[in-house]
Formats: structure tokens, C-alpha cells, sequence
């Protein structure tokens, strides 16, 4: 007969491991002898390595009992639903794994691969990291609202990224994060990101700078989110609205707005046609 630590090291586990097994009712807990010691026979050796066996390849402790009662065909069956949930695991740690990855260039927190990619470009071209950064944070909040259409959003961006005129728009603008309210400076880059969208929408079209398909609340947020990382940026909204355009993540053209094809539309043509196209 043997004492609870002769069982533990010929079946190669520790006491604790035979007292945990008890509990959870694995492991038949023999009487106390007259001495007050427990002791086992040998095939309490054999059913421990059995325990242990099935714990370390990676089977729950919770079905171990149900494998120990099972016949051949049920034993089989039990083990391929355990691989199978086991490969699932598998593949989801995986994927973890590759998002910590991921999480090691930073921009990748939180945001697809293509707008990290949109982003590493933007800093190829020179713009200004803090722009970047405005860029970032917006992405981060409309990515997870509206995931689905982050491939069209993106597919529009690198469209407008690969337009001279659109990156000088941005390097403008980050020229602009450097002045002050006061600048006179400012007044002179206001007129010139001004410009630059005019001329963009009346060649364009204001679809090509209005993201007009971005909910109005989550543009606001994500104003905020712009303003809070380059506070000049709400001073130069303000000299932009006196030049025809308002909006930061929502440009728009204040006034008449201009087709693709240098049509002029009022609001009220605009509002008109909608309401036709949607039956209201």
C-alpha cells in the first residue's frame, strides 16, 4: 500500500495534484487506515497516470471523468470533439497573436490594415505628423461604427492620395499648425486651403472633398477629436467659413455648390432632387 506522496511521484504528479484530483471527484479518495493515513493500491497508480495523461493533452477536467467511463467507440468520439474545439482555440490564439503583432507599429491599435497603410503613406508624402495623428484618431471611431465600409472609404482616399493637388492640400494644411491665432500668416493659408478646395470641387465635384456619406454626429466627434490635437484647426475652420467652406471631417461648400461638371445647384435644387429620387 502506498502513502499520498508514494502515489504522486510513481505517477509523476505532486500531492497537491492528487488532492486537487480528489475534489474534483477524478480520484477515488480511499479511509484513513487505523493510523490515520490514506493509502493506495496500485491501480490507484494506473488511473492517476490516466488523469494526468489526458490533463496534459490539454483534455478539460470537467470531461476527463467522462473519457475514464467511455467505451472504445464513445472514447473516439469524445477525443475528436475535443480536438476539434481545441483547433478552434488554436486558430483564435492565432489571431491574437496577430494582432499583437500588429499592435507594434502603434497605428494599428484599433484600426484594418488598409487605413494603417492610408496613414503610412500620408507620412511618405511629408504631411505633418500631428495631421496624421487628426487622421488617426478619426479612423479609430468611424472604424468601429461602420467596419463594412471602411474598403470604400479607403478606395476613395487612395484616389484623392494619388492627386498632386489633393497631398498639397494636406501639406498646406500642416504648414497652417504652426501659426498662431494671431498669425497673419494664417489669414494667407486659409486663402490658400481655400482655393485649393474650390478649384478640387469645381474640376471634381464637392463629393470629391465633402465625405457627405459620414453621419453628421460622428463628424462632429471626430471634429472634436481634431480640434483636441490641433486646437488652430477650429481657428482655421472659422477663416475657411469666410471664404465658402465650413466643416472639418465634413467639408462643405457654404453657398451655391458646383456639379462635376461646373454646374451650379442652390441648396434648395439640391434638397429638391433628393426628395424626387427618394420619393418623399
Amino acid at each position: 500500500m502506498l502513502t499520498i506522496g508514494e502515489l504522486a511521484s510513481y505517477a509523476g504528479v505532486t500531492v497537491r495534484a492528487v488532492r486537487h484530483y480528489h475534489a474534483k471527484g477524478l480520484l477515488p479518495e480511499p479511509e484513513r487506515d487505523h493510523s490515520g493515513y490514506r493509502r493506495y493500491g496500485a491501480g490507484a497508480v494506473v488511473e492517476l497516470i490516466r488523469i494526468r495523461t489526458l490533463a496534459e493533452a490539454g483534455v478539460p477536467l470537467a470531461r476527463v471523468r467522462e473519457l475514464l467511463q467511455a467505451d472504445q467507440e464513445e472514447f473516439a468520439a469524445t477525443v475528436a470533439d475535443i480536438d476539434k474545439r481545441l483547433r478552434a482555440e488554436i486558430r483564435e490564439r492565432q489571431r491574437h497573436r496577430e494582432r499583437i503583432a500588429r499592435l507594434a507599429a502603434g497605428d494599428s491599435l484599433a484600426l484594418p490594415p488598409e487605413v494603417v497603410e492610408f496613414l503610412d503613406r500620408l507620412r511618405a508624402f511629408g504631411v505633418d505628423e500631428r495631421l496624421v495623428r487628426v487622421e488617426r484618431d478619426g479612423w479609430i471611431p468611424l472604424a468601429a461604427h461602420s467596419p463594412e465600409r471602411v474598403p470604400e472609404w479607403m478606395a476613395r482616399k487612395r484616389k484623392q492620395i494619388a492627386d498632386p493637388q489633393f497631398i498639397d492640400f494636406y501639406l498646406t494644411l500642416g504648414q497652417a499648425l504652426d501659426r498662431t491665432d494671431e498669425d497673419a500668416r494664417l489669414v494667407e493659408l486659409a486663402d490658400k486651403l481655400a482655393a485649393h478646395l474650390t478649384q478640387l470641387a469645381d474640376e471634381r465635384g464637392d463629393d470629391y472633398v465633402d465625405d457627405v456619406d459620414i453621419e453628421r454626429p460622428f463628424a462632429e466627434l471626430m471634429d472634436t477629436l481634431a480640434f483636441d490635437t490641433a486646437p488652430l484647426a477650429r481657428r482655421l475652420i472659422e477663416l475657411l467659413k469666410e471664404r465658402g467652406w465650413t466643416g472639418w471631417t465634413r467639408l462643405e461648400r457654404v453657398g451655391p455648390r458646383r456639379g462635376a461638371a461646373g454646374q451650379r445647384q442652390d441648396d434648395t435644387a439640391v434638397q429638391r432632387s433628393r426628395s424626387e429620387c427618394c420619393g418623399q
